[in-house]
């Protein structure tokens, strides 16, 4: 069984079957959800310094902050699908 692995920026990548969804983080309530997983320790950062622009809620309940805007890892999550 092979994981298909998504790039969501600067050298980072998550199992994209894990993804529960991808979401721009401007509004208070995905603000909240970020805030939470921070106080929770299920916050992952990976924006490398740069604003986010992208917040990946995954299956395990984790939340991951990217800084590449959700349209694009979108894209990149529907090529994963037609690839296989």
């Amino acid at each position: 069984m092979e994981q298909s692995l998504l790039n969501i920026g600067f050298g980072s990548t998550v199992v994209a079957d894990r993804i529960v969804s991808i979401v721009s983080p401007n509004s208070a309530p995905m603000k909240r959800l970020k805030d939470e997983a921070k106080n929770d320790k299920r916050l992952i950062d990976a924006t490398h310094g740069r604003r986010t622009r992208s917040i990946i809620i995954m299956d395990s309940n984790h939340i991951v902050l990217s800084a590449i805007q959700a349209e694009t890892i979108s894209q990149r999550y529907s090529m994963l699908g037609e690839a296989q």
